[in-house]
């Protein structure tokens, strides 16, 4: 920098020295360094207030206004130094979603009591990402805790849908004695409502920025987004008519007898599934079942959506394959699958892990120009909160009791084509991802709104929900 300033200065005496090699190396160097640093401060500063969840080719699907409306990440919390409690391990059960809201809960359980966080034990090693400074998180446990000290960690399955203060009171004071608490049960362990707002916001935060899939599963997703998107618009429907889901909750609806067997067969297979006997037409009746293929073929026509629409399937293997997807096929020939579109070679890596393949549907369904599941799992709920959060993207809702019923009213010709399509889109108006206050159901939080599908206050900072009334333009046109 001194030779930079001597060519500048008329005022040096003496003949200017010309710069070596390594000076000129040294300079460029530094100059690299700089420039970088300040383009990763901008992507930095770029992602933190509009969050880059999804990536692909964005001109390629038209989209809405409502849609485009990105939400800032929720503020941070005030920096702290604090002296951990002890230390937790979890345990993660469940399919991804279910993995994935159990994370968000319990980093911020951990940041309500103080507690340095393991890296969690997950069924399938499909995302993790450290989320942002909040908790202080480490690899491991410590060697001191190790089994080979004769350490064995107090091994606990939080309450259900608990609050601040059941943690606080029940589990906070298990530490000073144990040091290490073990959650080997992670799935809804924290209530959906009367959580305060921080840490509320907290769950979001840790959702909607931190946690991420490893490099490969966001590599190959954003390929297969940017497939379906050169092909034009399109709605995921996530079909869950799958064997496993067919099996455990009775749903037989549309299966031969022989189907229905084996379907039974495979529910008796497992001792830890309670219900074996199950009515599947009384079950049907009351919208617990997901719907069939056949079925949404009719509730999509309904809709008005036309023959040309794309479809992308998003869900495993659909039980009786193509038999059972032939209604739809020809209602709607453009119907497209991971496996259509990617080559083999691709897949190969995720074809034996079915929550990473899981993981693809899921970034592929949040990215839709609309999104219709036909049962409300876990991987329904999480992607509607997720399309809420990057601005109310159109997700439809399905009312299964009011469907069944009139498809059943149609297929006995006691309600005409128009009458039925007519009853469809009635019951539907305010079911398509609209702002809405998240339902509470006083003592029954099993059955309330699940607070990741409508993470209500981590959308609206000045204005209720329910007051907001957006611009619902039709999206796959």
């Amino acid at each position: 920098m001194e030779a930079a300033r001597s060519e500048k200065s008329p005022a040096v005496q003496g003949p200017v020295m010309p710069r070596t090699r390594l000076q000129v190396w040294f300079i460029r160097v530094c100059s690299c360094i700089l420039i970088w640093t300040c383009l990763v401060q901008l992507v930095s500063v770029g992602e933190l207030w509009h969050p880059r969840l999804l990536t692909g080719n964005p001109g390629s699907t038209k989209m809405s206004a409502h849609e485009e409306r990105l939400l800032p990440a929720p503020p941070l919390l005030p920096p702290r130094n604090y002296t951990s409690n002890g230390f937790l391990k979890i345990s993660c059960n469940g399919g991804l979603n279910q993995m994935r809201s159990a994370i968000c809960d319990m980093v911020t359980i951990a940041r309500l009591l103080n507690l340095t966080m393991v890296v969690p034990e997950l069924d399938k090693t499909s995302f993790w990402a450290d989320p942002r400074d909040e908790v202080r998180i480490v690899k491991r446990l410590p060697k001191r805790f190790g089994q080979r000290y004769g350490y064995q960690p107090f091994v606990k399955a939080p309450v259900s849908w608990s609050n601040e203060q059941y943690y606080l009171q029940q589990i906070l004071p298990l530490f000073a004695e144990h040091k290490v608490l073990h959650f080997n049960r992670t799935d809804s362990r924290l209530a959906n409502n009367g959580i305060s707002l921080e840490l509320q916001k907290l769950r979001c935060r840790v959702n909607f920025h931190a946690l991420k899939f490893t490099p490969q599963i966001e590599a190959l997703g954003n390929k297969l987004i940017h497939i379906v998107q050169q092909k034009g618009p399109y709605l995921a429907l996530h079909l869950r008519y799958e064997m496993d889901m067919l099996a455990f909750s009775g749903c037989t609806h549309g299966c031969t007898k022989d189907e229905a067997e084996e379907l039974k067969r495979m529910r008796y297979t497992f001792p830890w599934w309670r219900e074996k006997e199950i009515v599947s037409e009384e079950k049907r009746s009351h919208g617990l079942c997901p719907l069939t293929p056949e079925e949404m073929a009719l509730i999509l026509q309904a809709l008005d959506f036309s023959r040309e629409t794309q479809i992308y399937i998003s869900s495993g293997e659909i039980y009786g394959s193509e038999r059972r997807l032939a209604t739809l096929r020809a209602t709607f020939p453009r119907i497209v699958k991971k496996e259509m579109l990617l080559a083999p070679e691709d897949l190969r890596q995720f074809q034996n892990h079915s929550s990473q393949m899981a993981a693809l549907d899921f970034m592929v369904s949040v990215a839709s120009n609309i999104f219709i599941p036909t049962y409300d799992g876990n991987m329904a709920r999480v992607v509607e909160g997720h399309r809420r959060y990057l601005g109310f993207k159109k997700t439809f809702q399905l009312d299964r009791r009011r469907l069944v019923e009139l498809v059943d009213l149609h297929h006995n010709q006691t309600l005409s084509w128009d009458e039925f399509s007519a009853a469809v889109r009635l019951a539907h108006e305010t079911k398509m991802g609209q702002p809405s206050q998240r339902r509470v159901i006083a003592d029954k939080p099993k059955e309330e709104e699940y607070f990741y599908a409508n993470p209500e206050e981590c959308l609206c900072e000045d204005t209720r929900c329910a007051d907001l009334s957006p611009i619902w333009n039709a999206t796959m046109s």
